[in-house]
């Protein structure tokens, strides 16, 4: 027998197909979920796409037969609107005020009063499902079984794809390596499967200081060395290995999709810029560097800019102006932008204006990807035109979007999606090198 699911408004807002999440299921939402959900359709943000999308979905639902009586879904689950559950009295009485939040833990509440009426073998359990920190809590204090959405796999916090991982060996597969140039599977005895383009460091497990870092080939067969020298790039040289492995990936023409995660200061902007800037001035690899991130404050939203596209966009680029000023080695307030109307292959520029292009020959970075969703990661990967390279860079420890976490923006998603691809390459930075104190900030607070 299946569960009574009842959704909160910010499930459906975060994917509109949440109602089909549910296979064998009774989905239940509430009316004043509706209520929200209509005055958000108006919004010209993701929000209001989401709202527009439910709209749709119920209405073509609805044409096999009345949302209050219940429909049969393709999954096997059933799909309710509740009306009638007006019993706020037990929520009064804890929280006081009756707010829409409140009504939607009512209807969960009183569907659960009602199972516990019935036979033991009739009774159906009740979980409301909300990415709503705070309505679990409320649930939870009223006896509600509650979670968290996850329209994909939930993959723990300490399971995510590093792109790298350590392993002790014996010496003389150390010597074996710098030999041939390569080790096999069989080389290290290892039954569990590569991801392309992985990195593997080998450490020596007598103790002694003897390692190499190796690279895994695009079919994951064997284990190389990195291509690329510690020489300088654009100026930056790699302070450790992780940013040796991510300017690896970064300047492989073959890699045409990159992911950089990891906490501030980590370099993560700072190397894929530099990359880009050798890719498109030096190599002429690429016809321009695309620089866009996505407007959302971190804090207070100080509202609308005066001034043109350029001047209104400004405090929201600044960071990429910042690290450019420093990759430039600029001296005057203003020099930076002389240098990049000089040179003409270099956009900074908001996401807003990304949807419906189509981006061929550049080399493309999205600062700040773990502030959108998976959808909108969709919407900017299918841009990438033929002969382009992307790179998201992020942290998913820092979130600021009202409908997100680490574990379900789209950066994180898209790393674990494509880590068994060919065409994507994946590191995640631990070290701080912008600072002791930028460094001992992200680990303490």
């Amino acid at each position: 027998m299946g569960k009574i699911i009842v959704l909160d408004t910010n499930v459906l807002l975060h994917d509109p197909r949440a109602i089909f999440a549910f296979p064998n299921d009774e989905v239940v939402i509430p009316a004043i979920v509706l209520e929200e959900i209509d005055s958000k359709k108006r919004l010209a943000d993701e929000l209001g796409r989401n709202a527009r999308s439910v709209s749709r979905l119920l209405d073509k639902i609805k044409e096999d037969g009345k949302l209050h009586s219940g429909i049969m879904l393709d999954t096997g689950g059933i799909i309710r609107v509740e009306l009638n559950h007006r019993n706020f009295a037990q929520i009064q009485e804890m929280f006081g005020e009756i707010t829409n939040d409140h009504r939607i833990i009512a209807v969960a509440l009183n569907y659960h009063k009602e199972q516990a009426l019935l036979p033991e073998d009739e009774q159906q359990s009740v979980v409301l499902v909300s990415k709503d920190v705070l309505m679990r809590i409320k649930a939870d204090v009223l006896g509600l079984e509650a979670k968290d959405y996850m329209s994909d796999p939930n993959i723990g916090e300490n399971d995510r794809y590093q792109g790298f991982f350590n392993m002790q060996v014996h010496p003389s597969i150390i010597d074996e390596f710098y030999n041939q140039r390569f080790l096999t599977l069989s080389n290290l005895q290892l039954m569990q499967r590569f991801n392309p383009h992985e990195f593997v460091i080998l450490k020596d497990e007598m103790g002694t200081t003897k390692s190499a870092l190796l690279k895994v080939n695009a079919q994951a067969t064997k284990l190389e060395p990195l291509y690329l020298s510690n020489d300088p790039v654009w100026g930056m040289t790699p302070r450790n290995a992780q940013q040796r492995m991510a300017l690896e990936l970064l300047l492989n023409d073959d890699i045409p999709l990159v992911t950089l995660t990891g906490k501030a200061g980590t370099g993560k902007t700072l190397l894929a810029l530099a990359a880009g800037l050798m890719k498109v001035e030096d190599e002429r690899k690429y016809k321009k560097l695309l620089i866009a991130r996505p407007v959302v404050p971190m804090g207070k939203d100080i509202g609308y800019l005066p001034g043109e596209k350029e001047e209104k966009l400004r405090p929201w680029m600044q960071p990429i102006y910042d690290n450019l000023e420093f990759l430039f080695d600029t001296k005057k307030s203003g020099d930076i932008d002389k240098i990049l109307m000089g040179l003409g292959s270099i956009h900074v520029e908001a996401l807003t204006y990304i949807r419906g292009r189509s981006i061929p020959g550049q080399f493309i970075i999205i600062d700040e990807a773990q502030n959108l969703t998976s959808h909108e990661i969709k919407t900017i990967v299918s841009r990438v035109g033929e002969g382009s390279k992307i790179v998201l860079v992020g942290d998913p420890e820092q979130i600021d979007h009202p409908y997100l976490d680490s574990m379900s923006n789209g950066l994180t998603n898209i790393v674990e999606k494509f880590k068994q691809e060919q065409l994507s390459g994946h590191i995640t930075l631990e070290k701080g090198e912008r600072s002791k104190l930028a460094q001992l900030a992200a680990d303490l607070l």
